[in-house]
């Protein structure tokens, strides 16, 4: 069966110790899903010049953040990498005429394992990371994401794993679960709307035509995982909101799968 591809809100490294609609959500979506061969993190905390996937036999956890509670640093996710995957990856992305590297040491940063942790407790399945060019922009990571569109074929689930949106300047001073304000919820709700909509060039453009655009995304790296998903489902793609949610006020924790249009 062709697996779909997700776009996740990974939100803040303390997810899976809160209390939030994100957090069941995740819980329980892994559970709705065909069981994948290996899952394929496009993560927003992997920033590297060109597209490099990982390749380690057995994933360490990083830690890749600094102040939140112990029992943060206490969890672990341990799940067996898959270097034939990683080498199916760089195989398709050079035949693309993209380069790829390969990191064959690598572990799994927490755009990748906090919500894995949730969606897939067990560890047992195959999870592998490609990085994100920020430089680049959303074309190339569309493009990169087309170029992987086999991988859906062959049982591998991507994700793509940022955030809706991601202003971490208005993060202090809100709420766990405080709604969210009308300057985020303009730019989802715009979003939503060119993704549904199959909107491709509009979504390309969205520094220039989405409200409050550079509000809600300072940088880019955060969003530009979305890109990718996208593409992996192919040209007409069909994007399915699955959750949508806001934590502290300005991040919004929505979730996309994307199919291929039948």
């Amino acid at each position: 069966m062709t697996m779909p591809s997700l776009f996740l809100s990974h939100g803040a490294p303390t997810l899976p110790l809160t209390d939030t609609p994100a957090r069941a959500f995740l819980s329980g979506l892994g559970g709705t899903l065909t069981h994948p061969k290996a899952i394929l993190v496009v993560s927003a905390h992997w920033e590297t010049a060109v597209p490099t996937v990982s390749a380690a036999e057995r994933n360490e956890t990083i830690h890749d953040f600094r102040g939140f509670p112990r029992a943060l640093y206490e969890m672990s996710y341990a799940a067996p990498g898959s270097p034939a995957v990683a080498a199916r990856v760089a195989e398709l992305l050079r035949a693309a005429a993209i380069d790829c590297n390969i990191d064959r040491s690598r572990g799994l940063d927490h755009g990748a394992w906090v919500p894995l942790l949730l969606m897939y407790p067990h560890a047992d399945i195959p999870v592998l990371q490609l990085s994100v060019q920020p430089h680049l922009g959303p074309e190339h990571h569309l493009r990169v994401g087309r170029a992987l569109a086999a991988l859906r074929q062959e049982g591998v689930l991507v994700i793509g794993s940022g955030s809706f949106t991601h202003d971490l300047s208005e993060f202090r001073g809100h709420g766990l679960n405080d709604p969210a304000p009308d300057w985020v919820n303009s730019f989802a709700d715009w979003f939503h709307d060119e993704l549904t909509g199959n909107q491709t060039d509009k979504l390309l453009d969205y520094r220039r035509q989405a409200p409050f655009a550079a509000k809600n995304h300072p940088t880019e790296e955060h969003l530009l995982p979305l890109y990718t998903a996208l593409g992996a489902a192919g040209e007409k793609a069909e994007a399915e909101r699955l959750h949508a949610s806001a934590t502290y006020s300005v991040l919004r924790m929505d979730v996309y799968a994307f199919s291929g249009a039948q």
